[in-house]
């Protein structure tokens, strides 16, 4: 059974960081895609971070620079470290995967998923 569970998420000042974890079972790790979307109150969700089975790396441009996704394929773990947070950046944090390519990957073509996180940032 293919499974994804987040953890790190919370309530944090503006200037704060936090880091959000995935855990995967239930497939090969090292074949896929992994990403971290999000979802704002009222918004359509949103791709913030993709990392390729190879370790290449792609990022939304409002997150560059304070973002970065990582993944340790002998853990099954993806991470996502979030420096720098604005009241912009609160939404329901969700890790996704799929044997698709990194590249061919969005909302409506990602197949696994997992329950979200909620982030929320105070100014």
């Amino acid at each position: 059974q293919i499974q994804l569970a987040e953890s790190g998420g919370g309530s944090v000042q503006a200037g704060g960081s936090l880091r959000l974890s995935c855990v995967t079972s239930g497939f090969p790790f090292s074949l896929l895609c992994m990403a971290w979307f999000r979802q704002a109150h009222g918004k359509e969700r949103e791709e913030v971070a993709t990392i390729r089975r190879d370790g290449k790396t792609t990022y939304a441009d409002s997150v560059k620079g304070r973002f970065t996704i990582s993944r340790d394929n002998t853990k099954k773990v993806s991470d996502l470290q979030m420096n720098d947070l604005n009241p912009e950046d609160t939404a329901v944090y969700y890790c996704a995967a799929d044997f698709l390519a990194c590249s061919s990957v969005n909302r409506t073509t990602i197949n696994y998923w997992g329950q979200g996180t909620q982030v929320t940032v105070s100014s």
